[in-house]
């Protein structure tokens, strides 16, 4: 194979760690590598990338619809909370002088998130109002705003009252503009889910597949790949397998059995 298609569907913060590990394929494996970044999953099909970087909800319903992908890796970030496994939170968020002090209180807010098929911004959501009897409108407002960035500059200006952002991506932003841990505060953290998977496409060559995988499972090792991974919160690369995503596929059916696949504001 002389070049692959390596495509980047998540947050564009991490972009940067993205394309390193892409070009670092492309060396270890002796072949050109074309870095791709997507605004949406539903491009995936006709992209039909050799190895991306998705979502675990949309991953899990590609595989129910016979999609040839098939889940090789997934990263452990860095920080006690994630214990070494390879999950994330979505961390609840509201603007610091906000008066909602925990999950319970959100009740009729205006809530923001990123799209409908996210497990982080959406999915994990919709689990926990399941899971608290509230399938029948519990927020006044639902709003899409396509990032998990968008969500929280929404927070800050008051456009919106609060929202789940990947846990991931929020400590990035953190770390990039200090200032955001004195306008925001955290009040609930949903989850864990296991975090967003790297696939490969199932039809490459066996060989091939297992090639890639030991390159993701060296990364953390790799001195000149650690300041980008550092710059993600990556710590390591683990390998994974369909079975390690069956917690997101049991929030999903717990959701489809409950008939409540759709948030719906209040009436």
């Amino acid at each position: 194979m002389t070049l692959l298609r390596i495509a980047a569907f998540l947050a564009p913060s991490v972009y940067p760690a993205y394309e390193a590990i892409a070009c670092t394929i492309g060396l270890q494996l002796g072949c050109d590598v074309e870095f791709l970044t997507v605004g949406t999953h539903d491009q995936f099909n006709s992209l039909a990338p050799d190895i991306a970087f998705i979502c675990g909800l949309p991953y899990v319903l590609m595989r129910r619809q016979a999609v040839p992908v098939e889940a090789i890796a997934a990263p452990v970030l860095k920080g006690s909370r994630y214990r070494g496994q390879p999950v994330y939170y979505s961390d609840v968020i509201v603007r610091a002088d906000a008066p909602f002090q925990q999950f319970s209180d959100l009740r009729g807010c205006r809530w923001g998130y990123n799209e409908e098929i996210s497990q982080s911004g959406y999915g994990i959501t919709r689990h926990t109002l399941l899971n608290m009897g509230e399938t029948s409108g519990f927020f006044g407002v639902l709003v899409h705003l396509g990032w998990h960035q968008r969500a929280i500059k929404a927070v800050i200006r008051g456009n919106i009252d609060a929202a789940a952002i990947d846990s991931q991506v929020l400590e990035i932003e953190f770390i990039r503009k200090p200032e955001l841990r004195s306008e925001l505060k955290i009040i609930a953290a949903l989850g864990p889910s296991t975090i967003q998977p790297v696939v490969v496409n199932s039809e490459l060559p066996k060989d091939l597949k297992q090639a890639i995988q030991q390159i993701f499972l060296s990364l953390g090792a790799d001195p000149e790949l650690r300041p980008v991974l550092d710059a993600a919160l990556f710590e390591r690369f683990v390998a994974v397998d369909d079975s390690t995503y069956d917690d997101i596929r049991a929030m999903l059916e717990a959701a489809e059995e409950a008939n409540f696949l759709v948030l719906q504001p209040t009436v």
